[in-house]
């Protein structure tokens, strides 16, 4: 049987890519060897924002004495607490395998791989199938990265994957790596009662966003007792009974060590591109195992696209599922389909969460733009005050001459939320003026998008500038 396109991967990129196919009337199969929704669904964004959630109602009903409320005899059930995330995954993922089927989508099991421009090899429990098909798409993601001395073959050092899966609760987690996905399970375990400590390489938390939310971050972590060693890097462990001591580098050549039940590796993940056959059918891949695409997601093989974390930073589902509907429409015929996002939301769902889209200040400056800043917080939010969550704020970074808004920056309550009007902001080219002008219901968190843009021609109402 032959095909319009073939896609390699059923992730966030892959399966959406597929069903926009399906609905443009192309003949599309999808080859998937594990979970359909992929690592997002299945062991990523959606489990761990599961978790996530309750963690915090945990944090929440711990701390809601100032409120007039006392909770005795709370206890976590982590079993339970397993098994309610797990319901959440089936049902996404359940739906994902519906709509791809009512979309007239082939579903093709087992691990696919590139056997030439037109041509799709599928390995599984059945043997080797071949697929001929005028196109295909890879969407084969990305996985951990394992750093030396800690591998995840060891029950003791923990990938992400299974953070979300535990039997127990460890005592004390040594978390490596202080990006996104280390802060965000790092605060899960904390807010459940565990000691965690954080080990960055880099001299701060976060040191891929904007400066000011790593240091309000580094705030955060303190105040929920979370220690942070910055400037400082694992270097090996060993057993000690069902303790690992852990011994760690510091600023200076010093070394400390630290005893944990568990360690979690969280450095980073890498992309799926070396190893499916991509490079033997003439496509070029990085040594990283990045595929360079246009702006259609076409790799240098005209009948093969790229999409998802193998393509280019950054590793994101969103991004990946935007440029799966670009590959569909390239594919389907549509000559003016093309990838060019004016910016990309990140939000990161520690507690605080944090929030950012477009340019911060230093990068606007270094863009050629003379940025001015606006800042709103959350302590002057009538509606953070309400539910009680009022550290962080909000902050809008905009081109001075034309008031064009670059940036928006976030950390405070649902953050992750608002961050789509901001996101909206600069696609649509709006003004600081603009948002300003915009009104926002009253008592809501959106309102301090407002005041911040506001704030950036010191006008902001309910702050002093």
């Amino acid at each position: 049987m032959s095909y319009d396109a073939v896609v390699i991967g059923a992730g966030p990129a892959g399966y959406v890519c597929a069903i926009r196919l399906g609905q443009l009337g192309q003949k599309v199969a999808i080859v998937e060897g594990r979970h359909y929704g992929g690592v997002c669904l299945n062991v990523g964004c959606i489990p761990s924002k599961a978790l996530i959630s309750a963690a915090k109602l945990v944090h929440k009903a711990q701390n809601a004495s100032d409120m007039g409320i006392t909770i005795q005899g709370l206890d976590i059930d982590v079993k339970k607490l397993v098994e309610w995330k797990n319901k959440i995954v089936h049902q996404l993922t359940s739906g994902v395998k519906t709509l791809l089927e009512k979309n007239g989508v082939d579903l093709v099991p087992g691990v696919g791989r590139v056997s030439g421009p037109n041509r799709v090899e599928v390995t599984s429990e059945n043997g080797v199938q071949v697929i001929d098909t005028k196109n295909i798409v890879v969407a084969t993601g990305s996985k951990p990265i394992e750093i030396p001395g800690f591998a995840f073959a060891d029950e003791s050092v923990w990938s992400s994957t299974e953070a979300l899966e535990p039997t127990k609760l460890p005592g004390h987690m040594l978390v490596i790596g202080g990006g996104y996905i280390g802060l965000e399970l790092g605060f899960v375990y904390r807010n459940l009662g565990c000691e965690v400590t954080v080990v960055e390489f880099m001299d701060r938390v976060l040191p891929g966003m904007d400066p000011e939310l790593s240091k309000e971050m580094t705030k955060s972590l303190k105040k929920r007792k979370i220690k942070v060693l910055t400037n400082a890097k694992a270097k090996s462990y060993e057993k000690r009974g069902d303790k690992c001591v852990v011994t760690i580098e510091l600023e200076g050549g010093k070394t400390e060590t630290v005893e944990c039940d568990v360690i979690l590796s969280s450095v980073g993940r890498k992309p799926n591109g070396k190893g499916i056959g991509l490079e033997e059918a003439g496509v070029d891949v990085t040594d990283r195992g990045f595929v360079p695409v246009d702006a259609q997601r076409r790799t240098r093989v005209p009948s093969i696209y790229a999409i998802g974390d193998i393509t280019e930073q950054p590793m994101l589902a969103h991004k990946g599922s935007a440029e799966g509907l670009v590959a569909a429409a390239a594919i389907a015929g549509d000559a003016g389909a093309a990838y060019d996002p004016a910016a990309i939301p990140l939000v990161v769902f520690t507690d605080p969460e944090i929030a950012s889209v477009g340019l911060t200040e230093d990068e606007a400056r270094e863009a050629g733009f003379d940025p001015v800043v606006g800042k709103f917080p959350f302590r002057a939010s009538g509606r953070a005050l309400s539910l009680g969550e009022t550290d962080g704020w909000t902050k809008v970074v905009a081109d001075r001459e034309t008031d064009k808004v670059l940036g928006v920056h976030m950390i405070g309550p649902e953050v992750t939320e608002l961050i789509a009007e901001a996101t909206l902001a600069i696609e649509m080219g709006a003004t600081c003026e603009d948002i300003a002008m915009t009104i926002h219901a009253h008592p809501t968190l959106p309102e301090s998008i407002m005041e911040a843009a506001e704030a950036v021609h010191k006008m902001a109402v309910h702050i002093l500038s």
